[in-house]
C-alpha cells in the first residue's frame, strides 16, 4: 500500500476560488485512531493532471513519483471512516493544483500514518485555550473543537482566525453558528483588506497582533488570559508566529518543548 492510490475523493466543497474543503475515504482498508490536531500525507503521481490555468509548477516534478504534502485534518476522530482537509491551491506548486482537479469518486494516496504533536495531549484540563491561525491553518482548531468542546468541563476555547478576504474565511458559518449556542466558544474572524470587501466589512480588521493587543478574549473568559490559566496554539504563517511568540513571551508565555513545558505551542505551515 506505499504506493498505489489507496482512497476516495468522497466530498468537494468550493467556498472560495482556490480554496476547498474535501473529504477523503481510505479504499479498502481503515484508518487508525488519531489526536485532535495531528496531520496526514496526501499524495498523486506526477503525471496526474493539474486544474486548468494553473501556472507552471516551481520546480520539475517527476511524472513517475507520486508527489506527497502534509495536511492537518479537520475533522473529529469521532467522525469514523474520512478524513476531512482544508486546502488552498499554490497556483505554482505541485500538489494541490493536482487534488484541484480531482473530482469526486477519484482517487489518490493517503498516508496510513496520522501523526503530528500540535495537540491538546499537554494542555491540562483546567487549562483555557486559544487557537490563533491564518488561512488554512485554521484547520487543526476545528478538529479540536469539534471533538473536545462537547465534553463536561470549564475549559473554554476562542479562535481567532486572520484571512486577507472575507470569502477565505473559511468554516466562518459553522463558528458563528457554535459561538452563539455555547458560552465556552468564541469566534473572532478578522480580515485584513477591509477596503477591498464588495459589502462594508463590519467585523474585526487587522493582524493577529493587532486584535491580540485588543485583549478581546478577556470578556469572554472567566478571568484574563494568562501563562497560568490559559495555553495558546499558533497555526499557519510564519511571520505571524514570529510576531505573536514574541508578544506572548514578553507577558510572561513560553513556548512549549519536550523539554520545557510551556504554554504556547506552534504549528508553521511553510
Amino acid at each position: 500500500m506505499s504506493q498505489e492510490l489507496n482512497a476516495i475523493l468522497a466530498q468537494r466543497i468550493e467556498l472560495s476560488p482556490g480554496l476547498a474543503v474535501i473529504r477523503v475515504v481510505p479504499d479498502g482498508w481503515e484508518l487508525d485512531e488519531f489526536t485532535p490536531g495531528q496531520f496526514c500525507v496526501l499524495g498523486l503521481p506526477g503525471d496526474a493532471p493539474r486544474y486548468p490555468g494553473c501556472e507552471e509548477e516551481a520546480e520539475p516534478v517527476d511524472p513517475a513519483k507520486m508527489i506527497k504534502r502534509a495536511y492537518s485534518i479537520a475533522s473529529s476522530p469521532l467522525a469514523n471512516g474520512y478524513l476531512e482537509i482544508y486546502i488552498v491551491m499554490v497556483p505554482t506548486g505541485a500538489l494541490t493544483p493536482r487534488l484541484f482537479e480531482l473530482k469526486v469518486g477519484d482517487k489518490l494516496w493517503l498516508g496510513p500514518k496520522i501523526t503530528g504533536h500540535f495537540t491538546l495531549d499537554h494542555v491540562p484540563d483546567d487549562k483555557h485555550v486559544l487557537m490563533m491561525g491564518t488561512g488554512t491553518g485554521l484547520a487543526p482548531y476545528l478538529s479540536m473543537y469539534r471533538t473536545k468542546l462537547h465534553e463536561d468541563s470549564s475549559r473554554h476555547f476562542g479562535i481567532l482566525h486572520g484571512a486577507r478576504h472575507s470569502w477565505e474565511l473559511g468554516y466562518y458559518n459553522e463558528l458563528t453558528s457554535v459561538a452563539r449556542i455555547s458560552d465556552r466558544f468564541a469566534y473572532l474572524p478578522s480580515i485584513t483588506r477591509p477596503q477591498l470587501e464588495p459589502v462594508p466589512w463590519k467585523g474585526e480588521s487587522g493582524y493577529i497582533q493587532d486584535i491580540w493587543a485588543r485583549r478581546p478574549f478577556d470578556e469572554f473568559l472567566p478571568e484574563p488570559a494568562s501563562p497560568d490559566n490559559t495555553h495558546i496554539f499558533l497555526c499557519g504563517n510564519p511571520s505571524m508566529i514570529i510576531t505573536m511568540q514574541s508578544v506572548l513571551e514578553q507577558e510572561g508565555f513560553t513556548e512549549h518543548t519536550p523539554k520545557e513545558p510551556g504554554q504556547i505551542h506552534i504549528e508553521k505551515y511553510w
